[in-house]
């Protein structure tokens, strides 16, 4: 570890923007305000940065720093300002995985600053290495175990993958072309719709509505609520609000496109149906429902890159919320305090799942409660609305449900990782104390001094 004083100004400018460039990965992967600013901080310290200043926002990033003036009669160094814009990237938690890993090693002595942008500079390049095809197929496998968790047959699974496909290459199309992500969430709840309304056409024995239901679950996986709640809670009320109204705008593009379709069904004379959310997950179908939400679960984190070591964890981790989830709702608590609940035990048991698996706690949670995001909800409350004004008040309600829903998930998971990091820490002293009785060696591992 070196000291400030040894640093020099060649030096001072790779650490900032090494710095940066950790923060640019955290903060696009879907990472909270707080934890993208103390691990910036943590980089620098280590490599011998006092006394600096880092600002984030939900778009840009910004680290100064100032060499503190030793002989008041010479002048003062001038200050150090990077900044460096965030830009919106696919989810890839890969990349995130090995950055995480290096801001490890760098904090272990294990990387210095030349490694450290060596090794930065390779992740960056690799990023986005998984082949398209592949992430679209992840898609439509999440897809799939979100019709089988709803009750859905095979036919309704294989139209619910095709349509997953079909939203992915349009959404990534309309990306190519630079359209805001609003008018993919649009597009994407439209093809969902009209895939469903052509399959009712067709005369097929299929319930269309749990395919709009799955894709819209589908759409809402990369909304970021939960980073916009931790936001709110750890007092960056600035990059809250922002990502705050990109979510909203995101899940409005979802509501507006599903009601598009949903007006061309009535319009041709296709009637979709409702789904009820109490009926759709009970306890006579627990095994379909568990091996769904873990099929769900884990093509989430195939199509978002996760390494391929945390497949199987996130798939129990997921299947077991689900579980939670559907007792909480079943004992009559409803729907909002079920999926706190399930949430909360994701964020309890996913931090010491991911240090087995050694990949962040947000690769876990993230993908463990994707089977639960209120898709159904959605769904329920855009059909009644359509139905007329007999209706609206049922559907207003199931909207506010949905809402309810999505907070409780996030502020679920949050929640248990609060817990869930204090506890770790004391079943680790725990068991250095149980630990015994030693044949050889010290019974415990001391650090020199100095």
């Amino acid at each position: 570890m070196n000291d400030v004083a040894d640093l020099t100004d060649s030096e001072r400018q790779l650490v900032l923007d090494l710095c940066l460039r950790v923060g640019e990965v955290l903060l696009a992967s879907g990472a909270g305000a707080a934890d993208v600013t103390v691990t910036m901080d943590s980089v620098a310290r280590h490599l011998g940065l006092r006394q600096h200043e880092t600002d984030v926002t939900f778009t840009s990033l910004t680290m100064s720093h100032q060499v503190p003036q030793t002989d008041e009669d010479q002048p003062a160094h001038p200050p150090m300002v990077m900044i460096r814009r965030v830009k919106h990237r696919d989810i890839d938690y890969a990349t995130l995985t090995e950055v995480d890993h290096l801001v490890g090693d760098i904090l272990r002595d294990r990387a210095d600053v030349y490694l450290a942008r060596s090794r930065m500079a390779t992740i960056v390049t690799r990023a986005g290495g998984t082949r398209r095809w592949l992430i679209t197929l992840g898609w439509g496998v999440m897809c799939s175990g979100v019709a089988v968790m709803l009750g859905g047959d095979w036919l309704v699974t294989l139209i619910a993958f095709l349509a997953a496909g079909s939203i992915d290459r349009l959404k990534l199309l309309m990306a190519k072309r630079r359209l805001p992500g609003f008018y993919q969430q649009v597009a994407g709840g439209g093809v969902a719709t009209l895939l469903a309304v052509a399959a009712a056409a067709s005369g097929l024995e299929v319930d269309s509505s749990l395919v709009v239901t799955a894709n819209i679950i589908m759409l809402l996986a990369g909304v970021g609520f939960m980073g916009a709640l931790q936001d709110a809670l750890s007092g960056f009320y600035v990059t809250a609000g922002a990502r705050m109204i990109e979510a909203l705008l995101a899940t409005a593009g979802i509501i507006g496109g599903v009601s598009g379709g949903l007006a061309v069904g009535q319009m041709v004379g296709v009637n979709l149906g409702r789904l009820d959310p109490g009926a759709a997950i009970t306890w006579n179908s627990a095994a379909p429902v568990i091996v769904g939400a873990a099929v769900a679960a884990a093509g989430f984190a195939f199509a978002s890159q996760a390494p391929p070591r945390s497949w199987l964890p996130v798939a129990l981790v997921g299947g077991a919320a689900i579980s939670v989830f559907s007792g909480v709702d079943a004992a009559g608590f409803g729907r909002p305090w079920a999926a706190g609940t399930a949430a909360f035990m994701v964020g309890l048991v996913g931090y010491s799942v991911a240090g087995r698996v050694r990949v962040p706690p947000l690769v876990v949670v993230v993908s463990a409660v994707v089977p639960m995001l209120p898709g159904l909800s959605i769904y329920r409350g855009l059909s009644l609305l359509a139905d007329g004004p007999g209706s609206s008040s049922a559907g207003l309600l199931a909207m506010v449900t949905a809402a309810s829903v999505a907070i409780a998930l996030a502020s679920g998971v949050i929640l248990g990782e609060y817990v869930a990091q204090p506890l770790k820490r004391e079943a680790a002293k725990l068991e250095k104390r149980l630990a015994g009785p030693r044949l050889v060696g010290p019974f415990r591992a001391r650090r020199p001094r100095g």
